[in-house]
């Protein structure tokens, strides 16, 4: 007898059963009732990897030893005046008078270790009683924490590209120092002008500082050039540099000169360098957006030696290029100009050069979203410490994401996360604050999105240690070039 069989059965399968916790799903409606009875409750969440990091890298002891503060508050301890100040401003609270919107917030208070965030006034009264000398510690504060945290997310990068640049805040106050200047969008209208530099590689502020309206000096250059050069990691060995006209004078250029640094800077419109255009031998340029290009050493008025400058003409139209730079114009032709120490081919300079546009996104970065350009007083020294502060929160940022980088991740693949998509992705986090036999704990929802890379962070975080001498690298791969 022959039975009717596939010769190959299919095996029986399991029975796919439902999650144990799936249920019929939440019908919210008008009728729905609701109270405000939950506690310890809060919506920032993310601000935990923040407090660890600092923590472990020991940010309350270099607050302590950096900062020369004399006046003692009594409410909290300058290190929680300041450590409250910058996560506010991280979280999106850039004023003063936010700060009743989290002064109950149980893991920023937490964080701070205090019941409760004194009232506005308060903060206000220790921002202006803070001296000017505070804002450079605050910068030297950074360069410390920027030594630390390359050392323990293993950044190990030989060269560094350093960014330049100035922006305007328009004021609507009776701020000191505030001048009626250049200010394109608020003609007429007083402002501060603030030189800021960034590293391209890693997004991260290097140096800056609060300045009045009016156009910043040679010497003022010079001096914020010398900051910045200084809060360079040790592990640098190559400094290329890149400006605006803004910056086209002998005492910028000397500054580069003495650190033996490769620059590029957009030359200013003057008469001789005019003429100099008029008589240089031009050339064809294909690999450029202009129709022609040259290259001569010239010497400005007033320079110590003369440097090679390039230069890119276009033909004059109806249109202007769409690319708006500093553009130098005559009868015929508009010029594009550069003065550089870099021998490379004009071509690939100009392509070095426009990926400087990155700046101009981090600046509007540092305005928008970490309140940069929100000066809580009218005192000087008030908004300079402020100013300080604002770029304090802004790197935090920028140094969570090396540590969330991947292993194998390349500078030229490294991603930057803008302040405002972080909040989304990672601190906007709902989170319950438990306690249960003596022991403190955070409870997030099982349905986050990002928890995987939420607990490599912490991870990270949690493995840094430090040694007599340096800390220890939490990532075996380097980030390098």
């Amino acid at each position: 007898m022959v039975k009717d069989e596939n010769e190959h059965s299919e095996k029986t399968r399991a029975k796919q059963g439902c999650r144990a916790d799936s249920t019929e799903p939440y019908k919210i409606g008008v009728s729905t009732p609701f109270d405000f009875g939950a506690k310890n409750l809060t919506p920032y969440g993310g601000l935990f990897p923040v407090a660890t990091m600092l923590e472990k890298l020991g940010f309350q002891k270099l607050v302590e030893e950096t900062l020369t503060i004399h006046r003692i508050p009594r409410v909290m301890t300058i290190y929680q005046f300041l450590l409250g100040m910058v996560l506010a401003i991280y979280v999106g609270f850039s004023r003063l008078n936010h700060l009743r919107f989290i002064a109950q917030d149980p893991l920023l208070v937490g964080i701070l270790k205090v019941k409760e965030l004194p009232p506005q006034c308060t903060f206000w009264r220790f921002l202006t009683s803070l001296p000017l000398t505070v804002a450079p510690q605050l910068l030297k504060l950074q360069r410390l924490l920027r030594e630390r945290i390359w050392e323990t997310a293993n950044v190990q990068l030989p060269s560094i590209t350093l960014d330049t640049d100035t922006t305007v805040h328009t004021l609507y106050g009776r701020q000191m120092g505030g001048r009626t200047s250049y200010n394109p969008k608020n003609k007429g209208k007083k402002s501060y002008q603030p030189i800021l530099t960034f590293m391209a590689e890693t997004r991260e502020y290097m140096g800056g500082e609060l300045r009045n309206g009016d156009r910043p000096t040679g010497k003022q250059i010079a001096r914020h050039l010398e900051g910045v050069f200084a809060a360079v990691p040790r592990c640098v060995r190559k400094i290329y540099a890149r400006a605006d006209a803004g910056f086209y004078c002998w005492e910028a250029v000397e500054a580069y000169e003495k650190q033996n640094v490769s620059f590029l800077i957009t030359a200013s419109k003057t008469l001789r360098l005019r003429e100099e255009l008029e008589k240089a031998r031009w050339k064809a340029s294909p690999k450029t957006d202009a129709e022609a290009q040259c290259e001569f050493q010239y010497q400005p008025e007033g320079w110590g030696k003369a440097y090679r400058f390039i230069a890119l003409r276009y033909e004059k139209k109806d249109e202007a290029p769409k690319e708006q730079y500093q553009l130098m114009e005559t009868a015929d032709y508009i010029y594009r100009v550069f003065v550089t120490n870099m021998k490379e081919e004009i071509e690939l300079l100009v392509w070095v050069y426009d990926q400087r546009a990155g700046a101009e996104n981090l600046i509007k970065e540092a305005n928008n979203d970490a309140g940069l350009a929100a000066h809580p007083s009218r005192q000087w020294a008030a908004n300079c410490v402020h100013f300080q502060l604002a770029m304090l929160a802004y790197n935090l940022n920028c140094w969570l994401m090396l540590f969330q980088r991947e292993e194998k991740t390349k500078v030229e693949d490294l991603q930057h996360t803008t302040l405002a998509v972080a909040r989304l992705r990672f601190l906007f986090l709902a989170a319950k604050i438990w306690r249960h036999a003596g022991r403190v704990g955070i409870s997030y929802s099982d349905q986050y999105a990002e928890r995987g890379l939420f607990q490599r962070l912490m991870d990270r975080l949690r493995k840094i240690a430090s040694s007599p001498e340096k800390f220890q690298p939490v990532l075996a791969t380097a980030l390098q070039l």
